[in-house]
């Protein structure tokens, strides 16, 4: 058998609700699926490089050109089938983590469904069940932001991630712990601050958070570890964690006591297994974040989160969160108070519709030997 055919499609959904970050508001995202085809089965994955370069240094259309001329071609040139064969092989090529890793994913979705076996047993995946949390972005007005977390924590959510900025931290806490004294509460700045706002950073040890997560840029490994000594709050690295050696870095100069795990961000499952796997022998927990994917790279996150040493809730949340129209049938959503089954069916277990798929979809390109 051979690899038959890869299809790459650029597709743009509309959100239900804006969502901003530190760096911008959002109302619609723009990414890549890929197809990989063998002997009528099809492998789904996400590539989660976004349109614009601010949460990380690729785009949807510097990741569509190194897909198609170098990674795709690889493929058949090299005769690759298996997806650890592929992740060895990319290697070679620098950077572009995101585009390697949706590519990836659709050859591990493809391994599962010839198997007949859930993606999360190929894994080794542990849970049938995983906590599941929501990511509050920026609103308007604390209010808003208020009243936003309650209509969340009434659908079922425990744990709240609150999107934080200048002038958009102590008091968006405040008024949020005040309100839910009890709730999971974490914040994330992407990288906003520096550390001469290392006294208003050190404010937040007084709302009793899980975590603080990436309050400098990705490579000030350095000032995290200087913030994390003076503040109680553990600090959780994102968008800094590339690889198994990037978080090695951290965890050795004492820069975060938490890892967020993202696959796309680190280039695929299986440089994702060797950083949950280092992880784990360090003692140091990871939780699964989110880039806002569809059903399919949801799917995907749920069976790596069902890994052993995936402790903290996660940035995994239902469909109808961020899209009033999701590409999966049926959608994803809560399975109880805070927690989502992983699915149970071949591969990532969801049915992709390829009529949405086609209604969302910008440009597609077909790909043979």
């Amino acid at each position: 058998m051979t690899i038959e055919r890869i299809e790459m499609a650029l597709l743009k959904l509309p959100y239900v609700h804006f969502f901003e970050t530190s760096f911008s508001r959002e109302y619609d995202r723009t990414f890549i699926i890929a197809r990989v085809y063998e002997d009528g089965v099809c492998g789904y994955g996400e590539v989660v490089a976004e349109e614009a370069p601010l949460y990380s240094g690729e785009t949807t259309e510097g990741a569509w050109h190194v897909l198609k001329t170098f990674f795709i071609p690889m493929v058949f040139a090299e005769g690759i089938m298996e997806p650890a064969d592929y992740a060895a092989k990319v290697k070679r090529f620098r950077g572009n983590l995101m585009a390697k890793g949706g590519l990836e994913l659709a050859f591990w979705d493809l391994k599962a469904k010839k198997a007949g076996v859930p993606l999360a047993k190929l894994y080794g995946g542990v849970r049938d069940e995983i906590e599941a949390g929501v990511s509050c972005g920026i609103e308007d007005s604390i209010p808003e932001l208020v009243d936003r977390v309650g209509a969340f924590i009434g659908e079922g959510y425990r744990r709240i991630k609150l999107k934080i900025k200048h002038g958009w931290d102590v008091e968006a806490c405040a008024a949020v712990r005040e309100k839910y004294p009890d709730i999971l509460l974490q914040v994330d700045a992407n990288g906003a601050y520096s550390l001469a706002d290392k006294e208003q950073l050190k404010k937040l040890d007084a709302f009793k958070l899980l975590l603080v997560e990436q309050p400098f840029p990705p490579y000030d490994l350095w000032d995290h570890h200087k913030l994390q000594k003076e503040m109680t709050t553990p600090l959780c690295l994102d968008e800094s964690i590339l690889s198994l050696e990037t978080t090695r870095a951290a965890i050795e100069m004492g820069s975060c006591r938490i890892v967020n795990i993202k696959v796309g961000r680190v280039g695929g499952p299986a440089e994702m297994r060797k950083i949950h796997d280092y992880c784990e022998a360090q003692g140091v927990p990871v939780w699964c974040g989110g880039m806002l994917e569809s059903g399919i790279g949801r799917a995907h996150n749920l069976h790596i989160a069902s890994l052993p040493n995936f402790k903290l809730p996660h940035d995994l949340s239902a469909s109808r969160r961020y899209y009033k129209e999701d590409l999966i049938d049926p959608f994803i959503e809560l399975s109880g108070p805070g927690r989502i089954r992983v699915p149970e069916g071949p591969g990532i277990g969801v049915n992709p519709v390829e009529g949405r798929i086609r209604r969302a979809t910008l440009k597609q390109e077909v790909f043979r030997k």
